[in-house]
């Protein structure tokens, strides 16, 4: 019985892919037929039935750009430049057509001294990477200090001994790192704008003061929420409280 409905289930799997491939198909045509809000729909669809790639985001933020659909197109391209981060179309289409048509112009607060250093170090790797690398070392620590244990050769006893050391040395700087950069991406919870104009409030309630506008297009990053409100920060660090109907989180797959 458990085979037949492992079977069942392989089967439903193959013909939804397979069917995803050819909406997949269907929207590029579309789409090369200058169909963008066709193509829009069958690209949707897709999502819908719980497939998700950065390729598909790509193309969904490329036919929402023909459209000039600022907020949707930025969002999928974010969407798809978090899937495939080092691809250089998408990277080049978000820099160079997508967010030239937002209306904000924030200025980003660059980091400096120490903590620049730190974010620059550990953002070279991803989480997995550094656990790795801490295994490694341990790996590195535990043979050479066996070898330091059972050597009767002085030299090789001091040269086990100094190596073994600077094993468990980068084992644990890995792991701090590898919390670290568990902490910043935690921290990361980026999101977009959909709104036309959003009043961003000095607290979550609609009566507070307005301390700022924002427009669609315009990237964020939430810190909390409170009921129907956002508290998000800009890239110049300036705070506020925004509706949460007025922006998408990018993270949500």
């Amino acid at each position: 019985m458990r085979k037949v409905l492992f079977l069942l289930v392989v089967c439903i799997t193959c013909f939804g892919f397979s069917q995803n491939n050819q909406l997949f198909d269907e929207a590029n045509a579309l789409y090369n037929d200058g169909k963008y809000a066709e193509a829009i729909d069958k690209y949707e669809a897709i999502l819908d039935s719980g497939q998700h790639s950065a390729e598909l985001y790509f193309n969904l933020g490329n036919a929402n750009y023909k459209l000039n659909n600022v907020a949707p197109s930025i969002y999928y391209y974010e969407k798809a430049l978090l899937l495939n981060p080092d691809d250089e179309d998408i990277k080049n289409n978000l820099a160079g057509y997508a967010q030239n048509m937002t209306v904000d112009a924030i200025e980003t607060v660059p980091q400096v001294g120490f903590a620049r250093i730190i974010n620059n170090i550990v953002n070279t790797f991803n989480t997995d990477a550094w656990a790795k690398m801490a295994i490694a070392g341990v790996f590195i620590f535990v043979i050479l200090f066996l070898l330091y244990h059972f050597s009767y050769a002085t030299s090789k006893k001091r040269i086990a001994f100094v190596v073994s050391l600077i094993g468990l040395f980068f084992a644990c700087f890995s792991v701090a790192m590898a919390f670290q950069k568990e902490s910043l991406d935690h921290k990361d919870n980026p999101a977009i704008v959909f709104a036309k104009e959003s009043r961003v409030k000095s607290e979550a309630n609609k009566t507070s003061e307005e301390v700022f506008r924002l427009h669609e297009g315009t990237k964020v990053q939430v810190l909390e929420t409170y009921d129907d409100w956002y508290k998000i920060e800009l890239s110049d660090k300036s705070t506020g409280w925004i509706p949460s109907k007025d922006i998408k989180i990018l993270k949500t797959f």
